[in-house]
């Protein structure tokens, strides 16, 4: 499309779960649900239209040995952006990403700075290891180094129990997440485990990763708060070869990654059930490819999440829940286009048919 072509999008236009518009047209690289006048250079596309999908955690400059050149985070991010990820929270990353922002053709992201873990205890090259005394200088740094969002590893395997365990002290956490909220940025960890969630959301988190360790104790906890998890499904999938590989070494921790995978389904669908906001995340990067966000649905479906608050998982909650627009009126043109409706069938958005980015088709 040249700069002053026109996108008339016809169909079904999914502004919300419950609003639904029979087109649109995007002009100028923003949405208009009023027809141009005089426009010539029309293209035209029929489908399903939801906003640009998002991936609430995934990792872009980051591989499982650290961080990467800027052509495999370029890789990365196109991956994402192909299979519809048009907003990534960059849910911790030691590459320095910002020269994304100055690419028209790749996903926007939000960004949560590095993160921030207990000496040892943690991917070796991903973090920042410091101790409890210096937790609070490191918030404020990774606060302004990030887009609202810092990103703290909550719990990891103790070499000394043989076990995952908390890795903060109560009153740490408290005097970190308080200077972050003081400067303005929100608040997520990293947990696996029981032992770390209620310090963390007495302590007055905003967010919990994988919440694997979530139970009947602590879920009232985190709805009473209102503290939202990114349960990354996709990711807990790998927690069986994991334990496979720590029997020898740690057979208490690999027990326990097998019971955390055994009621992953069943620990999501209670935690839905309770009213704790559940978002879509893939937490690509690492050990696992992008591309992943339409898996990701489906497995917050199996689990037992209906089709319709799965999808608003990735679109029209997600979106909210970070401060970023959707299909509305005068919002950047971020949309992905498909066959089928994807609330009758959430496998449609395995496979868009077109994707639209800053008012151009992408891809």
């Amino acid at each position: 499309m040249s700069d002053g072509a026109v996108l008339h999008v016809k169909g079904r236009v999914l502004v919300g779960p419950d609003e639904v518009r029979d087109e649109l047209w995007v002009v100028g690289g923003r949405i208009s649900y009023e027809r141009p006048v005089g426009a010539r250079d029309v293209r035209g596309v029929e489908g399903w239209v939801l906003p640009g999908l998002v991936d609430a955690h995934c990792h872009v400059g980051l591989d499982q040995h650290g961080p990467v050149p800027d052509e495999v985070s370029e890789k990365q991010a196109l991956t994402d952006r192909d299979a519809g990820t048009l907003l990534v929270r960059d849910a911790g990353s030691p590459s320095d990403t910002r020269w994304i922002d100055d690419r028209a053709d790749l996903p926007k992201i939000i960004r949560a700075g590095r993160h921030i873990a207990r000496t040892r205890r943690y991917i070796r090259n991903y973090a920042h290891e410091i101790e409890p005394e210096d937790l609070v200088a490191y918030v404020a740094r990774e606060a302004g180094r990030g887009d609202g969002w810092v990103k703290l590893v909550g719990d990891w395997i103790d070499r000394g129990t043989g076990d995952l365990g908390a890795c903060w002290p109560r009153d740490a956490v408290e005097a970190a997440i308080a200077e972050a909220h003081r400067l303005g940025a929100r608040v997520t960890a990293h947990c696996f485990a029981e032992d770390s969630l209620r310090d963390l959301v007495e302590a007055g988190i905003d967010c919990v990763e994988h919440a694997t360790g979530l139970t009947e104790d602590t879920i009232p906890l985190f709805a009473s708060r209102g503290v939202a998890i990114v349960p990354t499904l996709v990711n807990i999938a790998t927690f069986p070869r994991l334990a496979d590989g720590g029997d020898a070494k740690f057979p208490r921790w690999s027990a326990h990654m097998r019971r955390l995978y055994e009621r992953r389904y069943d620990t999501v669908r209670a935690a839905y059930d309770a009213g704790i906001p559940v978002y879509v995340g893939t937490d690509a990067g690492g050990t696992l490819p992008h591309g992943l966000v339409a898996a990701e649905v489906a497995e917050l479906v199996t689990a037992g999440i209906p089709r319709v608050e799965a999808l608003s998982a990735t679109a029209w909650g997600a979106r909210r829940w970070l401060g970023r627009p959707g299909l509305d009126e005068g919002a950047p043109a971020d949309l992905v286009v498909y066959e089928g409706d994807p609330r009758a069938d959430v496998r449609v958005l395995g496979a868009p048919r077109l994707v639209v980015l800053n008012g151009r088709p992408v891809g």
